[in-house]
């Protein structure tokens, strides 16, 4: 069946995940830039499908004005809550003190002192946890033009791409086989980034209008927080759900039909935006993703442990379309089709091929 060797495997593996590793600052910045590039590309088509006569560079240059443009947008809202949480952070450090008394008190707990906010962020210990995740998010935000401008030259080089795949492939069936696959690829990115944007827009709408309207401050900040989220699969969604009831412990005001207990509303908060989580997530989403994610529960899991240990944040973020990007991939090799089998949710990692592709075509493409 043309299997390589395993310690063929083991030492390719393990050298091309050390060069992602020590690249990470390089290839971590242009990953998302080709992502962000799939994500303008899809909207420029998409107007270009809606208006038929809007040429296309037209079409280009309105989809990259737009996402820059909301990607400004999202940058001042986060800007602004920052802003909010430095103002109020002394009350907000009051109420955590609070709290962390009654739960001392409730514990029945004398023989030593309750800690404070600032003692417990400010160790040793915490500032080893957390230094890493710092270190990431001031990394992406550094890599923001180097993403802008790997974006504009993704663009410059689109025209050159069909004549480069002509030298690349110099036999028909061998570049027609290639286009067909660099398709499928782009397909699979792109509907799962439009779909996974699309799901993670519903929930942050839907869960600004909740937090508003139970009263929890900085309620915008937090919808977006959730946005973001949501593109980290499985744990995503969970952080999302934990972190504006977190928060809520820590409010010291809430409007007057609102519980006495912040304790009570930090449940009632929980529980709310857990609840929209867990039904989009478990009904609308697998059905408007279909096809677009065959990975099994596991493989995301896993891959996503694993791309967030080589890139860290970005990583996270990237983790399930970059292993369908590998399922594809291992799918078109003979010795590595067992393991697009593995990764996929279905044992098919290759889609239905469309009913002018013959059979035998198929058969030469490894499909099942």
């Amino acid at each position: 069946m043309g299997y390589l060797p395993a310690g063929i495997w083991i030492i390719a593996t393990g050298v091309i995940v050390y060069g992602l590793y020590v690249g990470a600052s390089i290839f971590a910045p242009f990953a998302l830039a080709v992502f962000l590039w799939l994500i303008i590309e899809g909207f420029a088509r998409l107007m270009q499908e809606r208006l038929t006569k809007m040429p296309r560079w037209l079409a280009q240059t309105s989809a990259v004005l737009i996402v820059l443009g909301a990607t400004l947008t999202v940058i001042l809202i986060f800007i602004d809550g920052l802003n909010e949480f430095a103002q109020n952070a002394s009350a907000y450090e009051a109420r955590i003190n609070d709290v962390l008394t009654d739960i001392y008190a409730k514990l029945n707990i004398h023989t030593v002192a309750p800690p404070d906010l600032s003692s417990m962020l400010f160790n040793m210990q915490n500032t080893k946890f957390v230094q890493p995740i710092l270190d990431s998010v001031q990394g992406l935000a550094s890599s923001f033009v180097l993403i802008l401008i790997y974006i504009a030259f993704l663009f410059l080089a689109e025209k050159s791409w069909p004549t480069k795949l002509d030298y690349i492939f110099p036999e028909t069936k061998a570049r027609q086989q290639a286009r067909e696959v660099g398709q499928q690829v782009r397909k699979s990115m792109e509907e799962y980034l439009w779909v996974q944007t699309v799901i993670s827009g519903i929930i942050t709408v839907i869960t600004y209008i909740t937090l508003l309207i139970l009263g929890l401050d900085n309620a915008l900040f937090w919808a977006f927080v959730v946005f973001f989220l949501n593109y980290i699969p499985t744990i995503g969604s969970i952080v999302a759900a934990f972190l504006p009831g977190l928060f809520a412990l820590a409010q010291p005001e809430w409007p007057a039909y609102m519980p006495a207990d912040a304790t009570l509303n930090a449940v009632i908060v929980l529980i709310a935006v857990s609840v929209w989580q867990f039904t989009i997530g478990n009904f609308i989403q697998p059905r408007m993703m279909g096809e677009s994610l065959n990975l099994s529960a596991l493989v995301v899991l896993v891959s996503l442990a694993v791309w967030g240990a080589i890139w860290g944040i970005p990583g996270m973020f990237l983790s399930a379309p970059l292993t369908v990007l590998m399922m594809i991939l291992f799918a078109q090799i003979p010795g590595a089709h067992w393991l697009a089998i593995l990764l996929s949710a279905d044992g098919r990692p290759i889609k239905k091929q469309p009913t002018n592709v013959t059979n035998t075509d198929v058969a030469e493409q490894g499909v099942q």
